[in-house]
């Protein structure tokens, strides 16, 4: 372990994550679920926003799941319920795709026709709301892991994976949530968490990501 891996630790600072608007969403799922269509989904299961070339968006009303890229599939986001997806991406939704995380419970509706609901109940406040949340979430992952060095980008993954709902962080070993968010090794990633484990820095089981420690600063 270098050194320069017990420098101080992080700044503390508020993750997007736990901005979380829940009732802006339970109001909106309140008013668009009587429209839905309801159906469960097992964990690896692939869903998409289009059905009979409509697009669609996608309530979550039970369970977790990851917003996946398509042509690399790496995760650009993770959401445990409440949530709605494919209303803050909707002219780019053919780029995307869903995959439940665990068996879950969702509903779909016409993208059409959320945006009508929205306009006719005046929900555009709690609207504004999750659109702020949800670009704040990607814009989190993306734009600083493009200008980190490799353990920064591991740094940051995990505290973000320890900020995950129990049903996301106790179903995927801390190297395979880091490899599906990032363009890391996985012989990379796998070397600095062994040396972070090692330090006492983190705690681990069977690759499960238990506890941060304390996550130093430099490496």
């Amino acid at each position: 372990m270098n050194t320069r891996l017990s420098a101080g630790l992080a700044e503390k600072k508020t993750p997007v994550l736990a901005l979380k608007p829940f009732s802006d969403i339970e109001t909106l799922l309140t008013h668009i679920l009587p429209f839905a269509e309801r159906m469960v989904i097992s964990r690896g299961d692939i869903v998409n926003y289009y059905s009979d070339e409509t697009q669609q968006c996608l309530l979550l009303l039970n369970g977790s799941v990851a917003l996946h890229r398509r042509g690399d599939g790496i995760v650009l986001n993770s959401e445990s319920s409440p949530f709605l997806l494919g209303v803050s991406s909707q002219l780019a939704t053919e780029h995307l795709y869903v995959r439940a995380l665990e068996t879950s419970e969702i509903a779909r509706l016409p993208l059409d026709c959320f945006n009508r609901i929205v306009a006719e109940d005046n929900l555009w406040e709690n609207f504004a709301r999750l659109l702020v949340y949800t670009a704040s979430r990607v814009y989190e992952h993306c734009a600083l892991i493009s200008q980190m060095s490799a353990y920064d980008i591991i740094r940051f993954q995990l505290v973000e994976l320890m900020q995950e709902h129990d049903a996301i962080r106790n179903n995927i070993t801390a190297a395979a949530y880091i490899k599906s968010r990032t363009y890391l090794s996985r012989s990379g990633i796998m070397r600095i968490l062994a040396e972070l484990r090692t330090g006492g820095y983190i705690t681990m089981h069977r690759g499960i990501l238990i506890e941060i420690n304390r996550l130093p600063l430099r490496y």
